[in-house]
Order: C-alpha cells, then structure tokens, then sequence
C-alpha cells in the first residue's frame, strides 16, 4: 500500500487494503477457529471421561427416560380424566412391569436354552459359505478370508451362550442387574409423574431469554425421543412378525428364537437388522437347504424395503430422519464405547442431537446479516455489485416481487 502523501501507482486502488494485511487477517481466523474447535473436542472429551465415570448413574437415567416417552401417553390420558398423577403413574408402571414380566417369562427361558443350538447353526452356515466359495466357479483361496471366517466362527462359538443376554450387557460392574432394574423403575415413576412441572422449574430457575430457548428445545427432543421410540417399536414388531410367519411357514427351526432377534435387533437400525436376517438366512441355510435359505433372504430384503420406504416415512416425520451414515457412525460409536447398551442408546442420542442442533440453525438465520436484509434491498446489492463489476445484468431477473425494476444503463467498455 503507498505511504502517506506518496502518489498511488498506476493502476492501484489505494482504498482498499495491502495484500499483507488479506493474508494476516486470515491467519487470524484460522488460528481464532483452530483455537476454537479445540477447545469444543476438549470439552467432548471432557464430557466423554465424565459420562464414563458416571455411567452406573446415566444409564439408569437414559433408561428411565426411554421408558417414560412409552408410559407417559397413557398417563397423559389418565391424568386427563381426573385421575391424581401420582395414581395414574403408579398404575401405568405396574401394568407395564406385569407385562414386561410376562414377556420375560414366556420367552426368556425358549431364547436361553436355545441360544447355543442357534450359535452352532449359525457357524454351520459360515462353515458352509467358506466350502461354497472356495470351490467351483469361485476357487477363492485367500488365507486372510480364512482367517477371518475362522475368527468370526470362534467369535459365534464362544458367545452362543450369551445371544439371549447380550441386550443387558454394558451395565457397570459396580452395580447388578436387579438394582439396575430396580433403580430405572423407580426414576421411571417419579418421571412421569413429576414431568410436567419439570420445564417450568427450569425456566423460572434458568431465567426468561435462556428459560425460553431451553423450554423450545427439550419439547422438541422430547416429541422426537418419544416418537422414534414408539415408532421403533411398532416397526420391530411388524418386523418381526412377518419375519417370523415367513421362518413358521417355511420350517426352519428356532423361528420363535429368530423372530425376538428381529425385534431386539430393530431398535438398533441397520446393524441389528443385518445381523439378525444374517443369522436367520445361515440357520435356513444349515437346516433346510439352499433353497428355503434364498426364500428367506427374500422375504426379509422385501420386509426390510417395506420398512424403509413405507412405515418409517409413514410414521415418522421428516424432522427426525438422520441420513444412514449419521446412522450407522451412531451405532458403531455407542456399540464401541458402551456395548450393546450404547448401540441402542445411539440413535436416539443422535436424534436428540440433531433437534439442538436444527435449532442452533434457525436461531442463527435468524439473527444472521442475510435474514434482516429487505428483498428489494438485497436486490438493489446485487445490481450495485454487478455495476462496479462492468457487468450489465437483467434488472427484471433481481427485482423482487411487486417492485419495479431499477433502470440500468450498460457500462461503456
């Protein structure tokens, strides 16, 4: 840039600033938005290790919270009817403890002692693709394939006495089953009965602006939660029964077994469906032969393609779709974290993440430059900026609206 009093080169614009300068304010912003992205992977950290820690006392509270977006409904409509909070929690929680334990009872006991018998067919099965494509037309001869099928038939082998109670697995050592249980079931009631006095405490406690925006968004989160569980739940179920019709009709043993997988397995999307159809194909595979195996792998890509294309857009709404990526990163980070527990905590969490942050988004729109900007004034911009340009533009194509167009005289040369 020239000194002060000097005559500006030819050509120069002394208006606007040194080449130098450009490139230290974008040092600047970099290095503000390195520092800044930083300290918020930090602060995830931080939050991980916390959690962690904690987790004997979270995941009772994540449970609690995922049983109360199933019960509250039901509440809702008794408490509408007169009926004290406290009553109708407590009746809605013992019908759903004598329910549950009904299932439990009539199933638990078939999956535990057929466990093993569906592990070792399933490892017939691997055994049998790993003949199928090591011979004729494929002669695949890979010792790394060989090894990976071995590994994951060992990995069968050893865990076939646990399918049944994998779901419970990620439960703190520090803390049993039945205190677990016990601890979620008494959270589950204060929850729901005390839940609707649970925001305004926090908005008179927070403050009007944050109160507010904090009131906003865990309304949504919670609609979104409680909706994807229910929903889950009605898909799982639809799954599985037609799943477990189609394994009934066709013979193959341990249908009853396959058809609760299907359901356990559709509340973790993508991984548990894929699992459990796997699992149902190799045992009709071993058990029935080549042929029913392909009528089942038919019957569960079209259940599947059902699923995805008509009851989840039907009974879900757009706001709480995440893409498959999001997905499957979702399932993969919980189930390595926190196990089996954590894959079926993960999509709900993303979804609960995706809601703040659709929010952030619309509060930044908001308050952004471009949305407090006239149409007829952004517009005149644009004409403005193509003028200095030396560009000659339709003055019709900017106009907004309703306003007239600015006349524009075409730059000489």
């Amino acid at each position: 840039m020239a000194e002060q009093g000097a005559p500006a080169a030819p050509g120069q614009d002394i208006t606007k600033p040194d080449r130098g300068h450009l490139i230290g304010l974008g040092g600047m912003w970099l290095a503000k938005w390195s520092l800044v992205l930083v300290a918020i992977a930090l602060g995830a950290l931080l939050f991980g290790w916390i959690i962690e820690k904690l987790w004997v006392i979270v995941l009772p509270v994540l449970l609690a919270i995922v049983v109360c977006t199933v019960l509250w409904p039901p509440t809702r409509a008794m408490t509408k009817r007169g009926m004290p909070s406290a009553a109708a929690a407590a009746t809605t929680l013992v019908l759903f403890i004598a329910v549950l334990a009904g299932i439990i009872a009539g199933i638990v006991p078939s999956v535990v002692s057929q466990a093993p018998e569906l592990a070792n067919k399933a490892t017939e099965g691997i055994n049998q693709v790993q003949d199928w494509l090591q011979g004729p037309p494929i002669n695949l001869k890979d010792d790394q394939i060989d090894e990976g099928i071995h590994t994951i038939v060992t990995k069968v082998q050893e865990s076939g006495t646990v399918i049944a109670s994998g779901v419970f697995t990620g439960v703190s050592t520090a803390s049993s089953l039945l205190i677990t249980l016990g601890l979620v079931l008494v959270l589950s009631f204060f929850f729901i009965k005390d839940g609707p006095r649970f925001l305004p405490w926090l908005h008179s406690v927070s403050g009007g602006r944050a109160g507010r925006h904090l009131e906003v968004v865990l309304s949504r989160m919670w609609e979104t939660l409680g909706g994807f569980i229910r929903t889950q739940a009605l898909v799982s179920l639809i799954d599985a029964v037609f799943i477990g019709a189609g394994l009934l009709i066709l013979g193959v043993p341990l249908a009853p077994v396959l058809a609760i997988l299907t359901f356990i397995g559709g509340f973790i999307p993508i991984v548990g469906a894929f699992v459990a159809g796997a699992l149902a194909v190799l045992v009709a595979l071993v058990a029935n032969g080549l042929t029913t195996a392909v009528i089942v792998l038919i019957i569960i890509l079209v259940v599947q393609q059902i699923e995805g294309n008509v009851l989840q857009p039907v009974l879900q709404s757009k706001s709480m779709k995440l893409h498959a990526v999001v997905v499957l990163l979702a399932v993969t980070a919980g189930a390595s974290v926190f196990g089996i527990v954590g894959a079926f905590l993960a999509v709900p969490a993303a979804a609960v993440a995706a809601v703040a942050v659709r929010y952030i988004g619309e509060q930044i729109d908001e308050k952004s430059a471009e949305a407090n900007i006239p149409d007829d004034v952004a517009a005149d911009e644009d004409i403005d900026d193509a003028e200095r340009e030396g560009v000659t533009i339709d003055e019709a194509a900017v106009a907004p609206k309703g306003i007239a167009p600015k006349s524009i005289t075409p730059n000489a040369g």
